[in-house]
């Protein structure tokens, strides 16, 4: 069975093609600055054949028919037909309290995906992009969506509910989601196979850390608490988020500094986090780079990063 996977951004395609009875990666790629001037698709294969295409990608549309025409391509492809992709997987962000796992596409999925946009306005409206673009390539592949927030919906509600208004969960759905679920499922079972032990004989802390940081604290398979809540902006401190933080502190700075609410969002986002405390970089290795040049700035970053990690492994354990 051959899968195509689909990581669908806003002016971007991540793409892998994977035989998975052998647990071979066939070939990736990426299909970037769709929509604007001299969109490039660079595609590699598993024997290092490597090409890269520019034109002009005007939409996702146009971006899944690149993907397809490198696939089948007679010198850079892979396959012979389209009929050789048996199912086509597509990374969704949020699910919301709709999906509690992976589910096989369908008109009735298409519209739950499209009522959580307003949780995940960035990123699900693109999701939904790659799905309908593979709906007029390849209409009659099986589609999968496989939620980033799916893994973290056995939560107890003890875990996931916070200190306001519970109306608010009502009218709002706000709540602990929880992301990198997917990062975090496939970690769990890998540790299962490497330690040997069958995932309800043990208790694990799970880890995500990249320049989006995460935990998870997994009791016999499933996710019962994990650090990034309502948005991805709790929890731990991260290459541009600010992680955990008093919430009037924003307010507080909002008032200082004159700031709207979505200059307030940015500056959490964007400007805070490894970069907002160094001032160099929201790259753990420049970061440790300049550590070693004396840099107390780095330094200070590099210790409240780890400091966190820390805290939540002693608070999960």
């Amino acid at each position: 069975m051959k899968i195509l996977v689909l990581n669908s951004g806003s002016s971007s395609i991540k793409y892998q093609f994977i035989d998975v009875e052998t647990e071979t990666v066939l070939t990736k790629g990426i299909v970037d600055r769709i929509g604007m001037s001299e969109a490039v698709l660079t595609n590699r294969r598993l024997d290092g054949d490597e090409i890269k295409i520019s034109g002009d990608i005007l939409d996702h549309v146009m971006a899944i028919e690149y993907i397809l025409a490198v696939l089948l391509s007679r010198t850079h492809g892979v396959i012979k037909e389209k009929s050789e992709i048996d199912a086509i997987g597509h990374r969704v962000v949020h699910g919301g309290e709709t999906f509690t796992d992976s589910v096989l596409i369908t008109d009735e999925v298409i519209k739950g995906i499209r009522e959580n946009i307003e949780l995940a306005p960035l990123h699900n409206p693109h999701n939904l992009r790659g799905i309908q673009a593979c709906k007029i390539h390849l209409p009659d592949t099986p589609q999968v969506a496989v939620f980033d927030t799916a893994f973290h919906q056995k939560m107890p509600p003890r875990a996931y509910f916070y200190g306001i208004p519970y109306v608010l969960y009502k009218q709002h759905k706000i709540r602990r989601y929880g992301f990198h679920g997917t990062s975090h499922y496939y970690v769990s079972r890998r540790a299962y196979k490497i330690l040997g032990v069958k995932k309800d004989e043990i208790k694990l802390i799970t880890a995500h850390l990249g320049n989006g940081c995460s935990m998870a604290a997994v009791d016999r398979g499933v996710s019962i608490d994990t650090t990034m809540g309502f948005t991805p902006l709790e929890g731990l401190l991260m290459g541009t988020r600010s992680g955990d933080m008093d919430p009037s502190i924003i307010l507080y700075i909002m008032g200082k500094e004159g700031l709207a609410l979505s200059e307030a969002g940015t500056l959490l986002n964007k400007h805070s986090g490894l970069l907002g405390i160094s001032g160099i970089s929201s790259d753990m290795r420049e970061i440790i780079a300049e550590m070693k040049e004396g840099n107390k700035r780095a330094q200070l970053a590099f210790d409240v990063f780890a400091y966190r990690v820390k805290k939540y492994i002693g608070a999960y354990a």
